[in-house]
């Protein structure tokens, strides 16, 4: 299992304030978004399954885009960083 070193405070900020900046200009995809999560928070996917109630392999299923999360996950998993679950406009231009 991969060790990854504790992540400097300043730097944690800096990287949830990227996620909240990408994710409110619509350019963060939710596998990318768990990803993402996980490298701010300077976790392996044991350890983030490990706070969040997942497994590992859940884990890299939601990171590879293969899982079909709950909302109770996925709320679980966005309320740390600031983010609920619900629909988001996309950037693509539908015809009324």
């Amino acid at each position: 299992m991969a060790v990854r070193k504790a992540v400097p405070g300043d730097e944690t900020r800096r990287r949830r304030h990227e996620l909240h900046r990408r994710a409110g200009d619509g350019e963060l995809p939710l596998p990318q978004a768990i990803r993402d999560m996980r490298y701010a928070l300077g976790m392996t996917q044991a350890k983030f399954a490990q706070c969040f109630g997942l497994t590992r392999v859940q884990v890299n299923e939601l990171e590879n885009g293969k899982a079909n999360p709950t909302m109770e996950t996925l709320t679980r998993i966005g309320k740390p960083f600031g983010f609920s679950v619900g629909f988001v406009l996309s950037n693509k231009q539908t015809d009324d």
